[in-house]
Parts: C-alpha cells; sequence; structure tokens
C-alpha cells in the first residue's frame, strides 16, 4: 500500500533540471532511503515532497490524495512530519519545552505528561530535560528534533541527513532510533549518503543520479549493484 507516490515529477531551476521525470513510491510502514552522491537530486526532491518547491511537472500523491498544489502546512495537516538538515530546536528554551511546545496541538493534561516522559526517554534525553537546548550536543540537538517531529504523530516521517555531523556512536544510535518507532508502525523516508547508515537502516532503496532515478530494489539487490558503487566511488580502474 503506497503512502507516498509521486509519479512524473521534473523539476527545473532556469535552465537547469534538477530532478527528471521520477516516480518514487514509499509504502506504508517501510523505512525508505533516497541516496545518491551529491548534486544528485535527493535534497531537491525531499523538498518536492514536503512542499517547499512547486513541481515543474508531474503529480504527488499522499495516502492516495493529490496534493501537488498543497503548501507544507497543509501537507503536515494530512500526517507528514519534516526533520530538515540543521536542527532548528528553540536553542534559549529548556529540552522539556521544546518537547512540551511540539505536543501541544496533539495533546494535553495528564496525557500530555505521559507523551511528554515517553519521547524524553526514547530519545535518551531524560537526564537532560532542564538543560537548555542549546548546550545539548550536536547529535543531542538532532535527537530532540527528532522526537518534536514525532510529536506530531505523523503517519510519515521525512529526515533530510539526519546523521549529518555525527559522531559514528551518535550515528547508529540515530540508526536504532529510526528502528524502534518503525517497529511500532511509523513509516520512515530518509536522505542519506552515509552507506553504513543506509545498511543499517534501509528496507527499500531508491537510488538518484544525476536527477533521475538510478536504481532501486531492496537493500540487498543495491548493495550488491556494481553500477551503483560505480556513481558512489567513481569508476572503477582496471589493475
Amino acid at each position: 500500500m503506497a503512502l507516498v507516490d509521486v509519479k512524473g515529477v521534473t523539476k527545473r531551476f532556469g535552465g537547469l533540471t534538477a530532478v527528471s521525470d521520477v516516480d518514487l513510491t514509499v509504502n506504508v510502514g517501510e523505512v525508505h532511503c533516497l541516496i545518491g552522491p551529491n548534486g544528485a537530486g535527493k535534497s531537491t526532491l525531499f523538498k518536492l515532497i514536503v512542499g517547499l518547491y512547486p513541481p515543474t511537472k508531474g503529480n504527488i500523491f499522499f495516502d492516495s490524495i493529490d496534493i501537488t498544489e498543497e503548501r507544507p502546512f497543509a501537507r503536515v495537516q494530512r500526517g507528514m512530519s519534516i526533520k530538515m538538515q540543521a536542527p532548528s530546536v528553540f536553542k534559549e528554551l529548556p529540552v522539556r519545552q521544546n518537547i512540551q511546545i511540539a505536543l501541544q496541538g496533539r495533546f494535553s493534561g495528564a496525557e500530555r505528561d505521559v507523551e511528554e516522559e515517553r519521547l524524553l526517554t526514547l530519545l535518551d534525553l531524560a537526564s537532560e530535560s532542564s538543560k537548555l537546548a542549546g548546550a545539548l550536543s550536536h547529535g543531542q540537538q538532532q535527537w530532540l528534533e527528532i522526537g518534536m517531529a514525532l510529536a506530531l504523530q505523523p503517519q510519515l516521517l521525512l529526515l533530510d541527513e539526519p546523521t549529518a555531523g555525527m559522531s559514528p556512536e551518535e550515528t547508529f544510535k540515530t540508526g536504532e532510533l529510526i528502528k524502534s518507532f518503525n517497529a511500532e508502525g511509523m513509516t520512515v523516508l530518509v536522505v542519506e549518503h552515509d552507506m553504513a547508515f543506509v545498511r543499517q537502516i534501509a528496507q527499500r532503496v531508491t537510488v538518484l543520479h544525476l536527477g533521475k532515478i538510478f536504481a532501486r530494489g531492496s537493500l540487498e539487490t543495491i548493495i550488491q549493484d556494481e553500477k551503483v558503487a560505480e556513481i558512489y566511488l567513481g569508476k572503477t580502474h582496471a589493475h
């Protein structure tokens, strides 16, 4: 069952075609990674899905509804929640208050308190909850923002390079976090180029190259695809 269905989407900026006739399906309940070398069009496609850019042509469906013309906030109301690359937490407020702000649209009273504790524990931030968000490490700020995105109880969580700037330990922990809420039924679309992280979390993978779909399939198929290794590592040289 497709939750996101991108059909024949192209995005041009003046003379540059950043995304060219792309089809992408994200199924309910999967962790889907969108990968590719720098300049492949990953971030542009991500911004098309969340509504930050209108496509030049093509259509985008969410839960079988055509959302091609909808603004980002309308997509959020339908059940998308977005975490962009740079953390945008409220740095001058305590960690707990960041979570409270994120929860206020969905919960109130005792229910909100329960959900707040659940998220702080899930993110491993319970012991840091009274600290100012700006005093957290880079990795912890990223987790806090993922928690704020989860507070909306979305059908689809979209993460743009969530491990950028993280240590290997923090990256691994982020992967385990994503797997834990996927196990509870959350559908996740991740834009990433760290292959070790993709191996840790992905169930299905779509590879973009020069704005077009280059390969797609299960993680195993993609890992074994020599053409994919080639675009990542440059041409293979004969010895």
